[in-house]
């Protein structure tokens, strides 16, 4: 829906405003605004079903389908199919997955710019890929759907560069990275912004201190665990949370909301890319 201009409140036709409700577009005054994790809502979209509900984090954050999150599930598939591809090669000398599109500064410096994003699909073992893609399914599906599908891939793909960039650029250059990490530190990094912003609500604080503890967990895991890139979790952590940033101050609220956000998120991957290709 485009906006046209100021448009009146459909519960009071007597006030001007240029607010929209993010999920059914409906234009909105302040006092008929209630604030959402990604936007602010009319009072019918924002009502609770029933007289009481109980929220567990499988319907927070996951339970979906191909049909309601279709960038969740196909983001998912390609992985598994790359991974089942990848490890069916035989003799091993064929198996060069890895070392053709995984990340390699040395390589990106050289031209091949395509790997910040190919490397997102790659994975070292079956551990590594299920952690990865069980993050993928709890943390993407309810972001892409208050975000918007196009949005949110947009958004997965920023951050996939974001981490890749930080990882080679800051890492060693001849080092073989892999994995879809920093674009699943992009997500986190999204809903820890969103997270910090209802803290003063009850339920943002119980998701802060929830968020808050899984990041200390994973800033401590490189210190136990060898092969893992730090930096490249950090890169995709602040491009999330830049994008969201972004996305609450420029299209929260707005009846243009969805294509503000993947506008947000194109430029955000644009400016990585530009960044890669510049190095």
């Amino acid at each position: 829906m485009e906006d046209t201009g100021t448009s009146v409140c459909y519960r009071h036709p007597d006030r001007a405003t240029r607010l929209a409700c993010s999920n059914c577009g409906r234009p909105i005054c302040a006092d008929c605004s209630r604030d959402s994790a990604v936007g602010q809502k009319c009072p019918e979209c924002s009502k609770p079903e029933g007289r009481h509900r109980v929220v567990t984090a499988r319907q927070a954050f996951g339970g979906p389908s191909f049909q309601t999150t279709p960038v969740t599930f196909t983001v998912i598939g390609i992985s598994v199919v790359v991974f089942l591809l990848n490890a069916s090669m035989s003799p091993p000398e064929l198996n060069r997955f890895r070392v053709d599109w995984g990340l390699i500064g040395l390589a990106v410096e050289q031209g091949e710019w395509w790997r910040v994003v190919t490397a997102a699909f790659l994975h070292g073992g079956i551990t590594h890929l299920l952690f990865n893609m069980y993050g993928v399914y709890l943390l993407g599906p309810r972001l892409e759907r208050e975000t918007g599908s196009l949005g949110f891939a947009l958004l997965y793909l920023a951050c996939a560069v974001g981490g890749s960039y930080v990882s080679f650029r800051f890492g060693d250059p001849r080092a073989l990275s892999v994995g879809a990490s920093g674009a699943l530190f992009g997500i986190f990094g999204a809903w820890l912004f969103v997270a910090f912003r209802l803290r003063n609500t009850a339920g943002g604080r119980a998701l802060l201190n929830q968020f808050l503890v899984l990041l200390a967990i994973n800033a401590a895991l490189p210190l136990i665990i060898e092969g893992i890139d730090w930096r490249a979790h950090l890169g995709g952590l602040a491009t999330g949370m830049l994008v969201a940033a972004a996305w609450s101050r420029f299209a929260a609220g707005r009846p243009d909301a969805r294509r503000n956000r993947a506008l947000i998120a194109a430029v955000v991957l644009a400016a990585g890319m530009l960044l890669v290709l510049l190095v």
